[in-house]
């Protein structure tokens, strides 16, 4: 048997060249072998001729997966005519031979949209692999069942951090959705969040307990008391159109998405978006599919403009009965634009890292840029409790980057970065970059 498994092992990626370009019209079955027994993740690089996740009816296809006898998970192939490794956990399975079944469901997928199998490749993950413990618990996740065959708030992709709370070690999963079809306003989002991507911690587990938590409605956190895959992969849905989940119901698709482990101690979450560019696209076709693009300089409702029209800032700062706000000038007017719009309650007043974004005439380039301006703005706190505040301030401690999307949605190069600290008092801007 020893024998035969080295051989089916030193077969596999045979059968992965042969697969590679080809058109799934029917099922196609991959053979792997598990050598150790233990959670295991398939790298699935796919295309989907004649999609555009922006043209309703060709949004994307909808793949598939079954591994033996297990229940079918999906894949959304949001990627589009790009072929696009998409990673997804198989579970926990036991040494020996496996079969993966790979098929469009002709149900769910858009009815212009293709499947093509560039490559399949399975990745063995070991219980003493530092990232055993972070795989093992990833959540499976329903789609939301106002969501299917709308291809809306969609998971892009996920990721895990090992973090200490009150002195306890834990995991925090969060997924990063192609929307939200509720809570806060697009102009909104843009100008607090730097995103229109709905970007929601789901669940945490406490390494020395094993106790669990969720996100739930109204984004209070909650008792895990649901039902496990494999013993230990919680089963979500969400319950809400800003995507919080229950541990309660399920749905027809099923998404098994394999988190990466990452450390957002010195950086935004946003930044896991520009590791993963493709986001930014699928972001600006679903508000171009759902209808909340609008041109530049028109006030329309809760519309913005084509994502490209804007510069993204990253900065960590804290406030003190404060919020800030990022004003641009371009070179050679006397107009300042500015990040919140002119409404308090879209500064950010949110102490940590962030994202924030500045609307610019379409093509600006980067050397168009002559100034950029960092305001503080008194905000009273309401709270219970408070006493009234005679002013407010703002300490920026760093920002770390700043740029354009280019034509295809990439991130581009940074133009300007402040690494030293900077106290501003609640009332004042203070111009910190001159392009001019």
């Amino acid at each position: 048997m020893r024998r035969r498994n080295a051989l089916l092992g030193r077969l596999v990626p045979a059968l992965f060249a042969s697969a590679a370009g080809l058109l799934a019209s029917e099922p196609q079955d991959f053979r792997f072998v598990v050598r150790q027994g233990g959670e295991v993740i398939v790298d699935l690089e796919l295309s989907s001729p004649g999609s555009d996740w922006s043209k309703p009816g060709r949004e994307a296809a909808l793949v598939n997966l079954t591994v033996d006898s297990k229940p079918p998970q999906h894949v959304m192939t949001f990627a589009g005519e790009t072929p696009h490794s998409y990673a997804v956990f198989l579970g926990r399975l036991p040494r020996g031979p496996h079969r993966l079944r790979v098929e469009r469901n002709d149900v769910h997928s858009a009815q212009g949209s293709g499947l093509k199998i560039q490559a399949v490749r399975f990745r063995e993950i070991p219980d003493r692999d530092p990232y055993s413990s972070a795989l093992a618990h990833a959540p499976v996740l329903y789609a939301r069942p106002s969501t299917i065959g709308r291809f809306s708030d969609i998971p892009l992709s996920a990721y895990c951090e090992k973090i200490t709370e009150n002195g306890r070690p834990l995991l925090q999963y969060t997924v990063i959705f192609s929307n939200e079809d509720g809570g806060t306003s697009t102009r909104a989002l843009m100008a607090r969040w730097g995103r229109t991507t709905d970007i929601e911690y789901l669940y945490r587990y406490w390494l020395d307990t094993g106790e669990a938590t969720m996100q739930t409605r109204d984004h209070k956190e909650a008792p895990f008391r649901g039902m496990y895959a494999d013993g230990r992969h919680p089963l979500l849905i969400p319950s809400t159109q800003n995507n919080m989940v229950s541990d309660e119901g399920t749905s027809s698709v099923r998404f098994q998405l394999a988190p990466r482990l990452v450390d957002l101690s010195q950086r935004s979450r946003e930044s896991i978006m520009d590791e993963q560019a493709v986001t930014y696209r699928v972001m600006a076709q679903e508000l171009e599919r759902e209808g909340k693009v609008r041109p530049f300089g028109v006030v329309d409702g809760e519309k913005i403009s084509d994502v490209r029209n804007y510069f993204y800032i990253e900065a960590h700062a804290v406030g003190r009965d404060a919020a800030l706000a990022v004003r641009i000038r371009r070179t050679g007017e006397d107009v300042w634009r500015s990040s919140h719009l002119g409404r308090t309650d879209f500064a950010i007043s949110r102490d940590g890292w962030f994202r924030t974004t500045v609307e610019l005439p379409p093509g600006t380039a980067p050397d168009r840029i002559g100034a950029i301006g960092v305001e503080c703005l008194f905000v009273k706190d309401t709270r219970p409790g408070k006493a009234d505040a005679a002013s407010g301030s703002c300490r920026l401690e760093a920002v770390t980057r700043s740029f354009f999307l280019d034509r295809n949605y990439k991130p581009g190069i940074d133009l300007w970065r402040l690494s030293s600290p900077l106290e501003i008092p609640a009332g004042e801007l203070r111009v910190l970059y001159k392009g001019e």
